[in-house]
């Protein structure tokens, strides 16, 4: 890759990074974009294989998401019968 492609590349997460926490959403997609853009034209082939696997990223995603929801779930039963009664034997003792 070319200096002046990696110094776009670099000025571009960087712009966006700073964008995406000063809270200005669009103007950090926008520059997102921009460094994705400049990637995915040095190297359209490893985006291309990327795109084919959006499915299965997207599958595993949804799984990961739902085992995390499940245990929450189970987290949050347990300290809420546990968690009164140790709040109560607090107050009592």
């Amino acid at each position: 890759m070319e200096n002046w492609k990696r110094a776009v590349v670099g000025g571009a997460a960087c712009a966006s990074a700073i964008f995406f926490l000063t809270g200005k959403r669009a103007a950090g997609v926008v520059f997102a974009g921009v460094g994705l853009a400049t990637l995915a034209a040095e190297y359209p082939e490893k985006f291309a294989e990327v795109r084919d696997r959006i499915p299965d990223y997207v599958d595993r995603g949804t799984h990961f998401l739902d085992i995390v929801s499940r245990v929450g779930e189970r987290i949050a039963d347990t300290s809420g019968r546990r968690g009164s009664n140790w709040y109560e034997a607090l107050l009592r003792g």
